[in-house]
């Protein structure tokens, strides 16, 4: 686990899915002005140089945010996200990517909480230098699986909660499916947003059913489940052929953008002729 770096990966496409989906979920948060707590249980180091030797070794974020940069035609919620990424960039030159955190700090309003947890040394501190004095931020060297607990629920009873480890552990299936169910039991009516990797792997397959089963009985409002197929496996099998976003008691607009969203984001981010979308929901009342 803590050979993970999100370095590598900033800004791809799935990162454009999770964070297009965290942005619209924040938003609908911000209508009401009572209080919510964000809890993110891998935080990483809150934002990313494009322009450094891990963002260049793999050149993810040129199949990802760099085919969104200086287009006027995204739809809504893509270019509600990509907005802040150009505030975080400060400019028209995209240099940098932020990390969740960072999304969530640019929406949170002075009377929400942000908890952040990342267990890496380096993005730990990383992320303490950018966020850890701000009001109303707390930032933890722990596991985010382990952390949930104490966070939940809030007093305002008002929660969203990311979901987002690296997987690169089988256990990992395992322990968000338990983080999940951990959530709603503790905070039935939690927004829980989980990111999952497309991969040709058993785990990988199985959780989608897995949350959904565990959903529809615990979560007040239903769930929902975007995924997007961008590119295939190499000659072992290997790769990440895309990923999805499974929200528990998704923000009732949330379907609906996403579905005026993913088509285009399949177009646009497609790196084979294969590439499609998948959008399901389902349970609630």
């Amino acid at each position: 686990m803590l050979a993970y770096r999100h370095a590598f990966h900033a800004g791809n496409h799935a990162d454009v899915l999770k964070h297009t989906t965290l942005v619209a979920v924040l938003r609908h948060m911000n209508l009401k002005d009572k209080a919510y707590r964000v809890v993110d249980t891998h935080a990483g180091a809150g934002g990313y140089s494009l322009q450094s030797e891990y963002a260049h070794k793999r050149g993810e974020y040129e199949h990802g945010i760099a085919r969104l940069w200086g287009r006027d035609d995204l739809p809504a919620p893509v270019a509600d996200m990509v907005g802040l990424v150009r505030d975080f960039n400060g400019g028209k030159e995209l240099r940098q990517y932020p990390g969740s955190p960072a999304f969530a700090h640019m929406l949170l309003r002075p009377q929400d909480q942000l908890r952040l947890f990342e267990i890496h040394p380096t993005d730990h501190k990383i992320l303490a230098s950018y966020l850890g004095e701000q009001p109303n931020v707390e930032i933890k060297m722990s596991d985010g699986f382990t952390g949930l607990t104490p966070q939940l629920p809030p007093p305002s009873r008002r929660g969203v909660v990311l979901i987002d480890p690296s997987y690169e552990l089988k256990s990992d299936y395992a322990k968000t499916l338990a983080a999940l169910r951990e959530v709603l039991t503790l905070f039935a009516e939690c927004t829980v947003i989980v990111w999952l990797p497309q991969l040709q792997l058993l785990e990988a397959a199985q959780l989608p059913q897995r949350l959904k089963a565990s959903a529809e009985t615990l979560a007040k409002k239903g769930w929902l489940h975007a995924q997007l197929t961008l590119s295939q496996a190499d000659a072992r099998g290997f790769g990440l052929l895309g990923s999805s976003i499974f929200v528990a008691n998704p923000p009732h607009t949330l379907h609906d953008k996403l579905k005026d969203s993913l088509p285009w984001l399949t177009t646009t981010l497609a790196q084979f002729d294969g590439a499609r979308h998948r959008l399901e929901r389902g349970g609630g009342a």
